[in-house]
């Protein structure tokens, strides 16, 4: 007996912005966590052993056992953000060289919403973004729903002048509408613009009119060296002030605190700062209060000693991955030596196809990466792959380059 003929799913005519849409390959790498066996360097998440859950689990307890903190809590709120959290941004923000007040400052859910937000309100069809190659996918996915064309920066190796970019960008109908970085050991690479790069940036954003977006998910996690100053201390100390700086600064908790909270921010001056509080009404009208509440009691308590773990924790990773990939790899394999951040950069010979290894990896070696091409705008990077060093102890990292050395 035959099995009937399924009828094909009904769907609409779908706006051009949704075929542009792709899966993270990130996202689809997590699920190998759920199978057994296998060891992942795939996702770039937190290690959840290191989530404050005591100062978490206390802090809701103090908010809903007091009737106005619940209420307020547990209800709608204004779309700005909770104030008292604002105003440890405010303090934070200084501490970073960055003077500016709590009008200067929305809150987003997670850095990931801010990318989205910005990419919303500056880009046009056929528009340029300049981004770096890699960069971060989500900054890629956030931004391709918006119908960019991009355009590559190099900010520490570029001869190129302005009137090239904008040129280029004029060709295809568009304008370049900003620049966008991971300045502090940047997903993928795990590398840091220098100071002069910082600066470089700076005046090719000035030289075309345009902000730039600083990604800084990472900023915090610094395991060695001296801290370079954020993009947005250097433009406010050009400009005198954060109302005429170009520079956009995005935050996140996730890294230091809390993913699954989903509180980022971005500092920005108020003109901006009340166009993003429109975009916000219309998408969520406000991040769930009682998180933002939450958050603000985490970051009074504590942030910095959250730090200082995470730093201690992750340096001890990194070192091992570092170690482990000099003990393993061969000839022809380099890969990067971040100062910080959860990630490594490797380059494989150009006769390796990362995500043709990763299939065998999976199969053969029970091993996850992150194919490189995936962080790449034009579809280069085939023969490189980011590791992760943020959830397998230094035993699993040992034991998964290992095998993974073997395979190349």
């Amino acid at each position: 007996m035959t099995s009937p003929v399924q009828p094909r799913a009904w769907e609409p005519t779908y706006a051009g912005r949704a075929e542009r849409m792709r899966a993270s390959e990130i996202r689809e790498l997590l699920k190998l966590l759920e199978q057994p066996g296998i060891l992942s360097f795939a996702g770039g998440i937190p290690d959840p052993a290191l989530f404050p859950v005591e100062e978490a689990r206390a802090a809701y307890a103090a908010v809903l056992a007091d009737p106005a903190l619940a209420g307020s809590g547990l209800q709608y709120s204004v779309s700005e953000g909770y104030l008292p959290l604002r105003q440890w941004i405010v303090r934070h923000m200084g501490r970073l060289g960055v003077a500016c007040e709590v009008d200067n400052i929305v809150i987003t859910a997670g850095s990931q919403q801010a990318l989205d937000f910005l990419g919303r309100i500056l880009l046009s069809p056929g528009d340029t973004a300049l981004v770096t190659a890699p960069t971060y996918l989500g900054a890629l996915q956030a931004f391709s729903a918006y119908e960019p064309r991009y355009d590559e920066l190099r900010p520490e190796h570029s001869n190129r002048t302005p009137a090239s970019y904008a040129e280029a960008a004029a060709a295809s109908g568009g304008r370049v509408k900003f620049a966008y970085v991971v300045p502090d050991f940047a997903n993928p690479t795990g590398e840091t613009l220098s100071l002069a790069a910082r600066n470089q940036l700076l005046d090719l954003a000035a030289e075309l009119d345009v902000p730039v977006i600083e990604d800084a998910a990472y900023a915090a996690l610094r395991f060695e060296g001296a801290a370079l100053p954020p993009l947005m201390s250097l433009e406010v100390d050009r400009r005198g002030s954060i109302e005429a700086a170009r520079s956009i600064y995005c935050g996140t908790f996730s890294k230091v605190l809390s993913p699954g909270l989903r509180v980022g921010w971005i500092v920005a001056p108020t003109a901006m700062i009340r166009r993003l509080v429109l975009v916000k009404q219309a998408s969520d009208l406000n991040n769930a209060t009682i998180n933002q509440m939450v958050m603000h009691r985490l970051a009074e308590r504590a942030f910095d000693a959250q730090v200082e773990r995470a730093c201690a924790h992750y340096r001890a990773r990194r070192d091992a991955m570092l170690a482990a990939l000099k003990r393993y790899m061969g000839r022809g394999v380099g890969w990067t030596e971040p100062k910080g951040g959860l990630f490594a950069w490797v380059r494989l010979p150009d006769a390796i196809d990362a995500a043709r290894l990763l299939d065998r990896a999976v199969a053969e070696a029970c091993v996850a990466f992150v194919p490189g091409a995936a962080f790449f705008h034009d579809g280069r990077g085939h023969s490189a792959l980011r590791l992760s060093y943020s959830l397998a102890d230094e035993a699993q990292i040992e034991a998964g380059i290992a095998r993974l050395a073997r395979l190349i």
